[in-house]
């Protein structure tokens, strides 16, 4: 059995990391990428992601430099997403030391991409983020754009597709989760992790260890962590130990500067 990852994920905004509440609320400033990076890859975390949160909304690529920077620190493979539209943008941050690309709104606004994409860099190298949001009828729907841009898509049916298309990974965030700390959408989880036959990365929601168990337990092959590492005391340590403990398959840890 294939074990569970932790991933810290830190999302970028002017050169710094931040951490809002629902994509666009409450934003804290939350440190220099490259030096909370290199703490979390001491830590032996599995993986570790970065998005450039308007990045697609200023109809540009994630900054390569800070890609560079963070390369050059860390040797955990990371992930890196926001803005991305084209082939050569994949091509330039893999160059840069990134090992997978996270596709958002192009996913949507682009037909084929995925699938371009996965047959020139390898279909473990394209992850796809949906970004979703629950609504008053009930239904959850996709956004795009940094969740600025709603559409009439659902987020189950989005991700087959990009599963169709060579999508290596399913990134799942929820809006109405993010930054709250009261937990991953269990629902969703459960049902994607069903029907889909590549892993799916559960985002926004994680306050406490028992999130983190949950989210594995409904079906989740990974978790990303933000603001429980960045504003309380759990590390990835902690969060190992505890899955461990608690019967959850998950690597040991080998942080390169351990």
């Amino acid at each position: 059995m294939l074990k569970k990852r932790i991933i810290p994920k830190f999302l970028i905004r002017g050169g710094r990391l931040v951490k809002g509440v629902r994509f666009h609320e409450n934003f804290r400033e939350a440190g220099n990428p490259v030096s909370t990076a290199k703490v979390y890859d001491s830590y032996g975390v599995d993986e570790m992601m970065f998005v450039d949160i308007d990045a697609s909304r200023d109809k540009r690529s994630v900054a390569d430099n800070i890609i560079e920077r963070v390369s050059e620190e860390v040797f955990m493979p990371f992930t890196v997403g926001g803005g991305i539209t084209s082939l050569e943008q994949i091509a330039a941050l893999l160059r840069c030391g990134a090992d997978k690309i996270s596709i958002t709104s192009a996913a949507v606004e682009q037909p084929g991409f995925v699938r371009e994409a996965a047959a020139r860099f390898g279909d473990q190298c394209i992850v796809v983020g949906l970004d979703y949001q629950r609504m008053p009828d009930g239904r959850n729907r996709l956004f795009t754009h940094g969740g600025t841009v709603a559409t009439e898509l659902d987020p189950v049916e989005q991700a087959l597709r990009m599963q169709d298309q060579h999508a290596g990974e399913i990134l799942l965030c929820s809006i109405d989760r993010d930054g709250t700390m009261s937990g991953y959408d269990l629902e969703l989880i459960h049902l994607l992790g069903e029907r889909l036959d590549i892993p799916l990365i559960a985002s926004s929601g994680c306050g406490t260890l028992q999130h983190c168990r949950d989210a594995l337990e409904a079906g989740a092959s990974a978790i990303t962590i933000s603001s429980m590492f960045l504003f309380s005391d759990h590390s990835p340590i902690k969060v190992r130990t505890y899955l461990s403990t608690n019967g959850v398959g998950v690597r040991s840890q080998s942080g390169s500067h351990s």
